[in-house]
């Protein structure tokens, strides 16, 4: 029974000790994609920044902006919803999170829904569920160029401009630090202009050629197409640290479950042969 007892935990051991160096491995690699992803990451989001604070200019400087770009200028009756998860599990609560948060508003808008989805997670989640699937990016996000993100947004831009939807939501998680990511929401589309006195007043006074209205038919594309790229891009970054987190707490875990599966060896082994002695001196004894 000892005996038996024994090579089960080696077995255990040699399991847990495999697993653990499976981890720590995929640990250090999703350490050096998160690196090169936050370097990729910080330099679009000084450009979606760029981008974002120029149409602000714009809608505060000016009253000729077409309306169907504007809150309020039409009925929400159909809604789609842009999801960015991955693409493989193993990442913690990474894709669970997007995904309530996605069903979430769903629920909540009350109107007809279609899904863009960028990452396998995303389809799969919806198309089991009924969801009506616009398109789909099932590479991995960190893949993802500028030039397939504007492939994506062209054909969204489309049916928001002949009304076969009325808004687009952008559902993806923001990078914090390497320990913290947090879902957060977007609607690109329509606009809610807020007018912001101290813009206003700092504002300098600015001609559009050859109209604003013409600048505006430009910039918003654009704007749709960085934001989608910036949300990927910070996605793929927030997706590494997920899961070096993942992987390090299922590391540091094998480790604490490898010191007591030991403990425990040493003291099956130890009764072990405390039994074969005790069995080596009965016998002696019964001799004598």
């Amino acid at each position: 029974m000892a005996a038996g007892n024994i090579r089960d935990i080696k077995r255990r051991i040699k399991s847990v000790t495999s697993t653990e160096h499976i981890t720590n491995a995929m640990k250090l690699v999703s350490a050096g994609k998160l690196r090169k992803a936050k370097a990729i990451f910080e330099k679009t989001n000084e450009n979606s920044h760029y981008i974002t604070h120029t149409i602000s200019e714009i809608f505060n400087n000016s009253k000729d902006i077409p309306e169907e770009y504007l809150e309020g200028t039409r009925e929400i009756k159909k809604t789609c919803y842009i999801v960015v998860t991955s693409s493989r599990g193993l990442c913690g609560g990474f894709n669970s999170s997007i995904l309530k948060e996605a069903q979430s508003m769903i629920d909540m808008s009350g109107s007809e829904s279609v899904i863009l989805a960028i990452g396998m997670k995303a389809k799969e989640y919806f198309e089991k569920r009924g969801y009506e699937i616009f398109s789909h990016y099932l590479a991995p996000p960190e893949n993802i160029s500028f030039l397939e993100a504007r492939e994506m947004a062209l054909p969204l831009l489309d049916l928001y401009t002949k009304g076969e939807i009325d808004e687009i939501q952008l559902v993806y998680t923001s990078f914090i630090s390497s320990m913290e990511q947090q879902v957060r929401t977007a609607r690109l589309l329509p606009f809610d202009v807020e007018h912001d006195p101290e813009v206003i007043r700092n504002a300098k006074t600015v001609e559009y050629e050859p109209s604003v209205e013409a600048v505006f038919n430009y910039l918003v594309p654009k704007y749709v197409e960085m934001m989608l790229y910036a949300a990927v891009v910070e996605s793929a970054t927030c997706e590494h640290a997920a899961r070096r987190m993942a992987m390090e707490n299922a590391t540091d875990s094998a480790r604490e479950m490898l010191d007591v599966l030991s403990l425990t060896y040493n003291r099956a082994r130890q009764s072990a042969i405390t039994d074969e002695i005790i069995e080596i001196v009965a016998g002696s004894e019964a001799q004598n």
